[in-house]
Formats: structure tokens, sequence, C-alpha cells
């Protein structure tokens, strides 16, 4: 398999899961919508005067597709906004320096020229370079497009890695920009900080019905307490799983990515040469900055000590990519 064949698997996989995070959005609505119509009466009443239940409600159903989508496209839109500063904005957070492009420092007019060297090899336009002074051998682009992307690199990158090798991690964040992965990667974040909503709301209605009960009579059934219950447990299992499938989506990112820094470079040779650096030191590619976590994502390599093993991880593992 060449690396054009291996560009083509991850967008089909990629294509699937991205489906597969839509379908987890609309099982979520659907969800709710049974939860709320197991408990609500519907219909005439039976004999006695009880009431009648049924799982078809169709004004329900509407009030929850509409209600859900309001809830999830105005938490998505939120955060999408938050993180519209730029490239610029998250490099400087995580501790970056602006590289100027005619540096004196002979490590970092080395940098400088690769990346020059591969924004030519991929048609786009030089981004600013930012360095963290970090130890450990990682990258990242971001900016939500290519006019505003960013690279970031570490010390450890700059200093370890042979030229080979730091073009071919200059290439991989190049094809992050060229792919649109930072746009996608942002778009994710919003839709998994929506279905977080969903729960935020459910716990407040759950707090609010409680505090109430206390006012109400014993036959007076007040619905607040069961509603935000069955919200925070169908948020809580779709950030769960949305959380799940976007880790997912990036591990085929990053390796298009691979694939695609080979095309640009020619030379495989130095992808696993950098690959098998980062293995071999101590601190591989962990980023020591605390705002790493908002940023995971978007490294050349995992930033964080996994927590979850691999199925929480944003990167495939190092002998995968090899």
């Amino acid at each position: 398999m060449d690396f054009f064949e291996h560009q083509a698997q991850a967008r089909r996989r990629t294509a699937r899961l991205v489906f597969l995070f839509g379908m987890a959005v609309v099982s979520l609505t659907a969800a709710i919508y049974l939860a709320i119509a197991a408990f609500m009466p519907y219909g005439p009443m039976v004999e006695g005067g009880k009431p009648s239940y049924s799982l078809w409600n169709p004004e329900l159903l509407l009030w929850v597709v509409v209600g859900n989508g309001l809830v999830i496209g105005c938490g998505s839109l939120v955060k999408t906004l938050e993180l519209r500063g730029g490239g610029a904005e998250i490099a400087q957070m995580l501790g970056g320096r602006l590289v100027h492009p005619e540096t004196a420092d002979p490590a970092e007019r080395r940098l400088m020229n690769v990346v020059e060297e591969m924004a030519i090899a991929s048609g786009i336009a030089r981004p600013e370079v930012y360095v963290l002074e970090d130890e450990s051998i990682n990258a990242f682009a971001a900016g939500f497009k290519p006019s505003e992307a960013v690279i970031g690199v570490t010390t450890g990158c700059v200093q370890l890695l042979s030229r080979d090798e730091l073009q071919a991690v200059m290439a991989h964040e190049f094809s992050h920009i060229l792919n649109g992965d930072m746009r996608m990667n942002i778009r994710l974040i919003g839709l998994l900080n929506g279905i977080l909503s969903i729960a935020i709301i459910g716990r407040i209605l759950l707090e609010t019905g409680s505090s109430r009960l206390g006012h109400r009579s014993r036959n007076d059934r007040n619905p607040l307490p069961a509603l935000g219950i069955v919200l925070v447990v169908v948020g809580y299992i779709g950030l769960f799983f949305g959380r799940w499938i976007k880790s997912a989506i990036s591990r085929q990112r990053e390796f298009l990515a691979d694939a695609a820094a080979v095309q640009f470079t020619r030379n495989p040779v130095g992808m696993t040469g950098a690959l098998k650096k980062i293995g071999g030191l101590a601190s591989g590619g962990r980023i020591s900055s605390a705002r790493a976590e908002e940023a995971s994502h978007m490294f050349f390599e995992n930033g964080l000590a996994s927590r979850f093993g691999n199925i929480m991880g944003t990167h495939p593992p190092l002998a995968a990519r090899i």
C-alpha cells in the first residue's frame, strides 16, 4: 500500500466516523424523547379515569427535536466562537515564542528553511512559527482557516531531530492545514460542548425541582427532578460516546497526515525516524504546559499521559504509525 492508498483509506474511515457522530446525536434525541414519552400521559383516559400512555406523541417529538437542536446548536456555537481567536492565540496560550523569519539562530534558521520548503511542497502560504520551551518532541498546527494558521514546535523537536525528521514533522502539520483538520476539530469540540449542555440543563432542572419539592403537596407531582435525571444520564452517556468517536476521528486524521507527509517529502525514513525518537525519549511527546489539555488533539504526538489507554487516545500508538 502506497501513501495515496493510505490517505484514501483514512478519508473513508473518517467519513464513516463523522456519520457515526451524527447518528449519535440523533440517537441522543431519540433517547430523550422515549424517556419522556414513557412517563407523559397521552391520549384519552382509560377506564377508572387513569391516564393512558403511548410512545408515539407527535407533539412531544416536535418539542424534543426542536429543543434538543437549540440546546446543542447554541452550546456548539458558544464554544466555536471561543475558539475563533486564531492559531497565534493558541500558540501563545501554550507559552510559544514567535520565531522571526530572518532569525540568526542556526537551529531556528534550519527550522524556518524546512517550513518554507514544506509550504512550497504543499502549496500553502508559509504560516507563522512559534517555539515552545519544552524538552519533549512535539509540534502542532492551529487556526480556524489556513490564512490564520500557525505551526508550533517544541525545542526538543528542533534540537533532537535530524533535518529529514524535522521535515517530516513539518510536512505532517502542513497536511493538517491542507486537509481542513483544524476546522473539523473545532466543529467536533463545539458539538461535544453542545451535548454537555444537555447534561448541564438536566442538573439545573434536578436541583431546581428538588428545592421546590418541599413547597408542593404530596399529590401534586413535580416532573422537573425526573426530567433532570433523564437529561443528566442521557447527556453524559452521549458525551462519553461523542468523545470516543472524536478520538477515533482524530486517530484517522493522524494516519492521513502521516501518509501526506511522506507524499510531500518522498522520504518515509524521516517520518519513522521522528516517531522512533519520540518513543525512545523519556518525556516522549508530553507537553509540560498547564494548558496542553485544551490543545491535545492538535499535537503531532500525544501531548498528555493517557488515563484510559488508547480507547480515548487522540493519536494512534507509535508502533501502528511506524
